[in-house]
């Protein structure tokens, strides 16, 4: 990234003064997540998944969440490097992709009864996205919502999409570092609320 943020969690949740010692007192986990942060989006060296990719595989994850803030914070890192029409259409995908989860089906056996179906998501704007993307936005939906359909059919899928065995390691490190960033920043908001409120109250 062009402009580092010292503690992107911090960024997301705004000016929350309150928190500061709440973080503190977790020093090594407050670290970790901003360096994971820093190793998914501004890596020394990207390998062979593109910081676009990441950063479209990021907002759309975000969306999917119905985080507007996060969403647009990837969203606006992603706009001056993407291809032409690529990020109005992932923001466009996020917002048709969305839906309530989990669901899908276990492996045949006692969980089965659990079962619930739900929405496929299969990729539009394919034009823009091109096949590989196309794949990489297929399964982080599958990861988001019916993580239960993972299987190696799925894998395959992204194999012959273009994506190597290690891509889809980092493909599946953005999706479950979005939805671990999103829960802390969701509880740090509320919990700022929270005060704020008490504060007022006193």
């Amino acid at each position: 990234m062009t402009h580092p943020i010292p503690d992107v969690i911090d960024f997301l949740v705004g000016p929350a003064p309150g928190l500061d010692p709440i973080r503190a007192k977790r020093a090594q986990a407050r670290d970790n997540a901003q360096k994971s942060f820093e190793a998914l989006f501004s890596p020394q060296d990207a390998g062979t998944v593109s910081l676009e990719e990441r950063l479209a595989v990021a907002t759309f994850v975000a969306g999917l969440h119905r985080d507007a803030a996060i969403a647009a914070f990837y969203g606006d890192r992603l706009a001056p490097i993407a291809r032409q029409g690529l990020a109005a259409a992932i923001a466009e995908e996020s917002r048709k992709a969305a839906t309530e989860g989990p669901y899908g089906n276990y492996p045949k056996g006692p969980l089965s009864k659990e079962n619930e179906p739900g929405l496929i998501y299969k990729a539009g704007a394919r034009d823009v996205f091109g096949a590989r993307l196309a794949a990489g936005l297929e399964h982080a939906h599958l990861l988001v919502f019916r993580p239960r359909d993972a299987s190696p059919e799925a894998l395959q899928t992204l194999l012959d999409a273009g994506w190597s065995a290690t891509d889809i390691v980092t493909l599946s490190q953005l999706v479950a570092f979005l939805a671990f960033q999103i829960r802390v920043v969701t509880g740090f908001r509320a919990l700022a609320a929270a005060q704020k409120t008490q504060t007022a109250a006193a």
